[in-house]
């Protein structure tokens, strides 16, 4: 899991949580390439990188936005129910 999605699920906010917030913050993207930046799909501009950290208050870096690969733990798989 990416640092980005870990502080998003920590926060317990949906992914347009994010986009609104972004949005306040003067920065336009949409659901679909946020998730695919917080997947390590899609390399954020450094200008989103910022502005994602202003978002979550410090509890990320740039560069755990920017370089998601150096920080990404495996996810624990749920046992079936």
């Amino acid at each position: 899991m990416t640092p980005l999605k870990k502080a998003r699920i920590q926060k317990g906010w949906r992914l347009a949580d994010v986009v609104d917030r972004l949005r306040v913050a003067g920065e336009a993207i949409d659901t679909g390439n946020l998730s695919r930046v917080e997947r390590g799909v899609q390399r954020p501009s450094a200008g989103l990188a910022e502005k994602l950290c202003g978002v979550f208050e410090g509890d990320l870096t740039e560069i755990h936005i920017l370089y998601p690969e150096r920080f990404v733990e495996p996810e624990v798989n749920q046992p079936a129910a």
